[in-house]
């Protein structure tokens, strides 16, 4: 007897959807995320070509990378004036650093000449006494973005007796005055730099919502990166957030994980803003497959945080997870629709640093969050290996353990869809997953 395939295909509730690729003038339009728009518990998944299409990439970078605010590295790596990193939003390079007084600022990458690039990715001062300085035709610049010379100035190495032919003071129509670097929005919460290429953005407060009331009593802005480590990831960045907004994966991916972060104690733990986050509590103690002890934890925190971790997604890219001992951050570059480049940090307060055995704790939980995150992109690059199968067409929400994931997803949509809107949090400042038994 032959089986009667058209039956099954009736019974797929995404039959009915596009082939893919999908037309990109589709991905501005609200009918196309209508299943990821309903209720949680009835929710599919964002559509796949968000995770796999150039078209839809391209577009994401220009609707949410270089809308809104973006965290781009550590502010103690901007310490004093003249100090510098360089990063990349939306495919631009950004140069952050403090002025001769201390200011923060952040400027496009660009000489105002003819476009070269100023500085390079790997540049932690802006240059000789504190100029940044084009290497191709030696315009030069002040820390505050002023235009200094173009040439002629002090200490631009023009060749002896050939100064006049290099002296732009007779040009016409010009006036460097009128060539600074041009500006980016730069601002701090916490360890944390964030960049802003919109114009007119509004303020970084707005995107936090509130954050920063949330983690008020473990001053942040005093904590010190302790290691750092580079991936590269073969998967799309909303992947990994994905994959760091649940932990419906734990069983199967991380069984040392496992032992000290246990389903009963996680919680929903989100408010008003541009974030999702969760948190586990108690802190269990270390298994001898490692865990969360090494340091001694804070002593300025409260009861309820000192005995929390709190993990939580900063739209649109970053990780911040936060225990009573130490931070564990993942600052995800998005390369192309299935790489995305990974700065993982791990910090903590001076405070527990002072122990004589600090060093060996830094090390174990160096290790242990190493371990951790290879499974995590190991998994995430095994979804993205699926997601690219134009067989798979979307799936189903689990309304209990994705809630994040769907609050994410609209986030995302809301952006592709030109939509302001900051999502609204829980009224319980905690809500408990799991029933008590």
């Amino acid at each position: 007897m032959t089986s009667d395939l058209s039956t099954v295909r009736t019974g797929d509730p995404y039959a009915a959807l596009p082939q893919r690729p999908m037309h990109p003038a589709s991905f501005t339009e609200e009918e196309t995320y209508r299943r990821t728009r309903l209720p949680v518990e009835l929710a599919s998944t964002l559509i796949p070509d968000a995770y796999s299409s150039p078209e839809f990439f391209a577009l994401e970078r220009e609707k949410v990378f270089a809308s809104g605010w973006v965290a781009v590295g550590m502010a103690g790596d901007v310490d004093r004036p003249g100090a510098c990193v360089v990063v990349e939003v939306a495919g631009r390079s950004v140069i952050v650093t403090r002025n001769r007084h201390g200011a923060l600022r952040a400027f496009h990458n660009v000489c105002r000449h003819r476009a070269t690039k100023l500085l390079d990715s790997t540049a932690r001062d802006v240059g000789h006494r504190g100029r940044i300085r084009c290497p191709y035709h030696n315009w030069t610049y002040d820390t505050d973005g002023t235009c200094l010379g173009t040439p002629l100035f002090e200490g631009s190495d023009v060749p002896a007796g050939q100064e006049a032919i290099f002296d732009t003071s007779v040009a016409k129509d010009f006036d460097r005055a009128d060539y600074g670097l041009l500006d980016v929005a730069v601002d701090t919460w916490g360890f944390f730099l964030f960049v802003n290429l919109a114009p007119d953005p509004a303020p970084l407060a707005t995107q936090l919502g509130d954050l920063p009331a949330r983690f008020a009593d473990y001053r942040l802005d005093q904590w010190v990166p302790q290691r750092r480590r580079t991936y590269d990831v073969a998967a799309n960045y909303k992947l990994v957030g994905e994959n760091f907004m649940e932990y419906y994966h734990l069983p199967w991916v991380h069984p040392e994980l496992n032992q000290v972060s246990k389903f009963s104690d996680h919680y929903r733990w989100q408010g008003p803003g541009m974030y999702t986050g969760m948190c586990t509590t108690p802190v269990s103690r270390n298994t001898e497959a490692g865990g969360w002890d090494g340091l001694s934890p804070l002593s300025s925190l409260g009861e309820q945080d000192a005995d929390s971790g709190r993990f939580t997604w900063l739209f649109p890219s970053t990780a911040l997870v936060v225990l009573p001992n130490h931070a564990f951050v993942l600052l995800n570059r998005p390369v192309a629709p299935n790489r995305t480049v990974e700065t993982a940090v791990l910090l903590a307060h001076p405070e527990s640093l002072e122990d004589p055995a600090a060093e060996q704790g830094v090390e174990q939980l160096d290790k242990f969050w190493d371990l951790v995150n290879r499974q995590d992109l190991e998994i995430v690059e095994r979804v993205q290996e699926g997601i690219e199968n134009p067989a798979y067409r979307g799936g189903r929400m689990c309304f209990r353990f994705e809630e994040p994931l769907h609050r994410f997803q609209n986030m995302v949509i809301d952006k592709m869809l030109g939509v302001d809107r900051v999502p609204a949090g829980d009224e319980d400042t905690m809500t408990r997953m799991f029933p008590d038994p």
